[in-house]
């Protein structure tokens, strides 16, 4: 729990990068947290609005998670766990069945098997991991999941089709007209401004929020023991691996420390553990966030004291009822604004990830797993085998990878087979 102080503390040149091992002063340490607070603030709390956990609950939970996650990777992985979104859908699917406390378990479920996934990639390394789910695979469970919610997006998005539409169009506008940080955080500031449109034609009720107490512990839960929900959230495991294996890589590089991807494991295995205690106490499950990456890239601080301070932070926040409640008057309409272009974003993530891989869709085995994966995903196929339900996302992850691999397996075998001799004719 301690770092080497950068330069004198107060300055650092322009090119300098402060490494996840060092700081800068408090006050400015305190300053970059602060940023990090805001940079994840926006997506995290939007899951639980989204899926009816308590955003509160939720907060807590995220700021545990990411002191745990710098215990366990010895403060050399600077990372903000914040909710996952590839958790919605099952968690929906769950809430609607069975209620919370299933979406809870299924939550503890995927939490403890990322861990156990971490454990292995601690022993044996993660070179499987880029065997068993290659670009074109990882591409399309990526996509599939953001797709896959477009149809809960656009149910928002009719129910006040004027607030979404400003909420939409701030986002757009913000994140064009905007550099750094403004830019960064355009989901935020569109989400402000579509509250505060609504707040000005009188569409709030804030009775909840004038009888909310300024400070108490969050509506903490306890899940229930429904193995049904299970296959729904499976598929989630390979997405949190794709995130995590990546988000590693991705500090590495920035900072120009190819150690630090030995923390592989340990970073899989704190955010198998920060999900599965998010779901032992009503919390969404967390992941490692883009956003903050963003922060550290413009401003070349990576800090993991600067982690600490945002999740005391957050810690904090989850702490006040009122501000729970805040978050908790939300309109349907800007929650549709922001998810349209959230998941739709998430979707082309997936794209992003065939282009920057250059996959090649000439073949049949790149083309085939994608396609029906989409399909399965968009369309929500849904197959009931006993008790449990296989959702689009979880048919459309099965069918990427075992395709894939099949399709691989069987061009292998066709390549290496003798040649057939025409024959003779008598």
């Amino acid at each position: 729990m301690s770092w080497t102080l950068h330069g004198d503390g107060r300055t650092a040149s322009p090119e300098a990068i402060v490494r996840p091992e060092e700081r800068l002063s408090w006050p400015r340490t305190i300053g970059f947290g602060g940023q990090h607070v805001v940079a994840m603030f926006g997506a995290t709390f939007l899951v639980p609005l989204i899926t009816g956990f308590p955003p509160t609950t939720t907060l807590f939970f995220s700021g545990v998670g990411t002191m745990l996650f710098l215990l366990l990777t010895r403060n050399r992985v600077p990372s903000y766990l914040g909710s996952s979104f590839a958790f919605i859908a099952p968690i929906q699917a769950s809430m609607g069945d069975h209620g919370m406390g299933a979406a809870l378990f299924g939550i503890m479920v995927t939490g403890a098997l990322l861990a156990a996934v971490g454990l292995l990639v601690t022993v044996v390394g993660s070179a499987w991991i880029d065997a068993l789910m290659p670009p074109v695979v990882t591409g399309a469970i990526v996509a599939l999941i953001g797709f896959n919610l477009g149809g809960a997006a656009t149910a928002n998005f009719q129910d006040d089709p004027l607030l979404a539409v400003v909420t939409l169009l701030t986002i757009v506008v913000v994140s064009v007209a905007f550099r750094g940080l403004a830019a960064r955080l355009s989901i935020l500031i569109g989400v402000a401004v579509g509250y505060a449109t609504a707040l000005l034609t009188g569409e709030l009720e804030l009775d909840p929020v004038r009888e909310a107490a300024w400070f108490g512990w969050p509506d903490f839960a306890s899940p229930d023991v429904t193995w049904s929900v299970v296959p729904m959230f499976l598929p989630v495991v390979l997405v949190l691996i794709a995130e995590n294996v990546g988000h590693v890589r991705s500090v590495a590089h920035l900072v120009g420390d190819e150690s630090i991807n030995d923390r592989t494991g340990a970073a899989l295995l704190a955010d198998g553990l920060a999900t599965t205690l998010a779901g032992a106490g009503g919390g969404s499950a967390t992941t490692t966030y883009g956003e903050n990456i963003g922060v550290m890239t413009a401003t070349r601080v990576f800090s993991t004291a600067a982690y600490w301070v945002a999740g005391v932070v957050a810690v904090a926040l989850s702490l006040s009822p009122k501000f729970g409640a805040v978050l908790n008057t939300v309109p349907a309409g800007v929650l549709g604004g922001v998810t349209v272009a959230l998941y739709g974003l998430i979707g082309l993530i997936g794209v992003k990830i065939w282009i920057d891989n250059q996959v090649d869709f000439s073949l049949p085995s790149n083309q085939y797993p994608a396609a029906v994966a989409l399909i399965f995903g968009i369309g929500d196929l849904t197959l009931n085998a006993g008790n449990m339900t296989f959702t689009g996302i979880a048919l459309g992850t099965i069918a990427a990878v075992v395709l894939h691999h099949g399709m691989r397996a069987i061009e292998r075998a066709r390549r290496t087979a003798p040649a057939q001799r025409p024959a003779r004719k008598r």
